[in-house]
C-alpha cells in the first residue's frame, strides 16, 4: 500500500508535467521540420552548392530541437543551469575526440565557399587526379579514369597544391616522321582530322607544329582540346585517324630504333 500511495502520488505531482514535456517536444518536433522546409525553400532561391544548403537546414533543424528540448525538461523540472554546464563540458571532451571530424568539416566549409573546384571539374592534387563527382562537408569524390573512386578528406586537400583543369582538357600527341616528308601536307592532313573530328573543341584552337627534330625523325605535335568526359576516346580516336591518313598519303614513319646490344 505504501508503494502504491508512493507512485500515486509521482504520478500526480509529475505526470501533468511530463505530459506537458512530451506535449512540447512533439510540438517542437513538427516546429523544427516547419522551419527546416522553410529554410530549404527560401535558401533554393540563392546559388548555393547542395553541401551548403542542406548544413543550413540541419543547423536550423537542431537549433530549433535544442531549444524545444530545453524548455521540455524545464517544464519537467529538470534544473536547466546545471545541464547546460554538463553539456558544454562534454562539448569539450567531444571537441577534442573529434578533431580530425572537425577538421574536414572547417575545410570542407571552406572548400564550398571558396570553390577551387567544382562539381564536373576536372582536378589533379596529393598524386592523384579525376573528375569531380561530389563535394560534401567530410570528403570530395573523384572518379577515376578507370571508373574507380577517389575519396579524399577535405583536410588533405586544404593547403595543398591543385591543378584544376576546367571542364575541358587538352590532349598531348605526338607523332614522327621521316625527314623526307613533306611537312606543310603532314600538318595539313593533321589540321583536316582535328576539324573533322566531332569531339575536338573548336574554341580554344588546336595547337598544330613541329615539335622537335631529333633522329631519325620530325616530332610532330597535336594539341587539340575536348570535353573531359571525351578526352580518353578522343586521345585514341584521333591518333586512328592520323596514321590512316598519313599512310593513305603515303607519309613516311621512320624505321624503329635498333634494339640495344646486351
Amino acid at each position: 500500500m505504501i508503494a502504491m500511495d508512493t507512485l500515486t502520488q509521482y504520478a500526480v505531482q509529475y505526470g501533468m508535467q511530463a505530459v506537458v514535456a512530451i506535449g512540447i517536444f512533439t510540438a517542437g518536433v513538427m516546429v523544427a521540420r516547419w522551419a527546416g522546409n522553410l529554410a530549404q525553400q527560401q535558401l533554393d532561391r540563392h546559388t548555393l552548392e547542395p553541401p551548403v544548403r542542406l548544413l543550413l537546414v540541419r543547423v536550423v533543424k537542431i537549433i530549433v530541437l535544442l531549444f524545444t528540448a530545453v524548455i521540455a525538461l524545464d517544464a519537467l523540472g529538470v534544473p536547466i543551469a546545471p545541464l547546460v554546464a554538463g553539456i558544454g563540458v562534454a562539448g569539450v571532451g567531444i571537441g577534442l575526440a573529434l578533431q580530425g571530424v572537425l577538421s574536414n568539416v572547417m575545410a570542407g566549409l571552406s572548400i564550398i565557399f571558396t570553390k577551387p573546384y567544382r562539381v564536373g571539374e576536372h582536378i589533379s592534387l596529393l598524386g592523384v587526379h579525376g573528375d569531380v563527382v561530389m563535394i560534401d562537408i567530410f570528403s570530395t569524390t573523384l572518379m577515376h579514369a578507370d571508373h574507380s573512386r577517389v575519396i579524399i578528406p577535405n583536410r588533405k586537400i586544404v593547403g595543398e597544391i591543385l591543378h584544376n583543369f576546367g571542364t575541358i582538357r587538352q590532349i598531348q600527341l605526338t607523332v614522327d616522321v621521316a625527314y623526307t616528308t613533306d611537312l606543310n601536307q603532314a600538318l595539313a592532313i593533321a589540321r583536316e582530322v582535328l576539324a573533322m573530328h566531332s569531339k575536338v573543341l573548336k574554341d580554344p584552337a588546336p595547337t598544330i607544329g613541329v615539335s622537335a627534330l631529333g633522329h631519325p625523325a620530325v616530332t610532330i605535335a597535336i594539341q587539340p582540346w575536348t570535353a573531359v568526359a571525351d578526352y580518353g576516346s578522343t586521345q585514341g580516336e584521333i591518333n586512328k585517324a592520323i596514321m590512316e591518313r598519313f599512310r593513305a598519303a603515303h607519309i613516311e614513319f621512320p624505321p624503329p630504333a635498333p634494339a640495344a646490344k646486351i
